[in-house]
């Protein structure tokens, strides 16, 4: 049965006027921003205006978009652009979804610290995640297995990292799926044999080493130029205009305040 978009979208209303005016913040998404970024961005913002509380959850981009879709977020998270049937989804419930670029990031390449290789080019990238190389012999590392960590199929960046580094190809069999950044480091940072990707904000992570990719090392400078391989945006979406301690919130994001914490944190502000 075919669902009337005026009829759909007049039902979600009274739950997004409760989103909108309890006083409350549900922002729901990616990994990469709420694991670190998005909690900081509303301690600040809570100092600023007491009365406002946040709800978050960073379970990847996708999950964020689907609760903007569905009514049960303020604010979807994503490290990626919306995909057409998640537009086509929103708009069959007479939603319109709006992105706001928040800050830029980087997808680095991480390897244990122990490993002696120094970098890669952006083709042995592509050829270890697709399986393609299987030994750091290949590479110049000591001989033995290579142990590939990626994001899970709800992040952005596992779709965004397919298309920047692996030009859309699938992924290597041998390839283990983890949540987030933090648990992809940890990884890496105990596992000599081991190579994963994060964002810019956890190469810093105990155990593991940023590789440059081209002569370029992932840094804020190199994504601010866009010189770095692996450089993108990241959002904030909303279900149309945001309202309320919603739109204070997102205002105080990509405003001077919400810019100096994205700076701190290890992303690059806006301007």
């Amino acid at each position: 049965m075919k669902l009337n978009p005026f009829i759909t979208a007049t039902a979600l209303l009274p739950l997004m006027a409760t989103l909108a005016h309890a006083g409350k913040v549900v922002i729901k998404g990616s990994d990469t921003l709420g694991a670190k970024l998005v909690p900081q961005l509303a301690e600040a913002f809570k100092a600023q205006s007491p009365g406002t509380s946040f709800e978050i959850a960073a379970e990847g981009s996708t999950t964020g978009i689907a609760a903007l879709i569905d009514g049960t977020a303020n604010i979807g998270m994503s490290s990626r652009r919306t995909k057409p049937t998640e537009v086509s989804e929103a708009g069959a419930k007479g939603l319109t979804l709006k992105p706001t670029i928040v800050a830029f990031d980087g997808i680095a390449i991480i390897v244990n610290s122990a490993n002696p290789v120094k970098e890669l080019t952006k083709k042995q990238v592509e050829q270890i995640f697709t399986g393609d190389i299987t030994d750091w012999s290949a590479l110049g590392g000591m001989a033995g297995k290579i142990s590939i960590y990626t994001r899970n199929t709800s992040s952005g960046t596992f779709s965004d990292f397919k298309e920047l580094a692996m030009k859309k190809r699938d992924y290597a069999k041998s390839s283990q799926k983890l949540a987030g950044n933090e648990q992809i480091a940890a990884e890496v940072g105990k596992n000599p044999s081991g190579i994963g990707y994060v964002g810019l904000a956890y190469i810093k992570a105990s155990g593991v080493k940023a590789l440059p990719v081209d002569n370029v090392a992932p840094s804020q400078a190199s994504i601010r130029a866009h010189n770095y391989a692996f450089w993108r945006p990241t959002f904030y979406y909303t279900a149309g205009e945001p309202s309320g301690d919603a739109k204070a919130f997102l205002d105080f994001t990509i405003g001077p305040k919400g810019q100096a914490i994205v700076n701190s944190v290890g992303f690059v502000p806006i301007k």
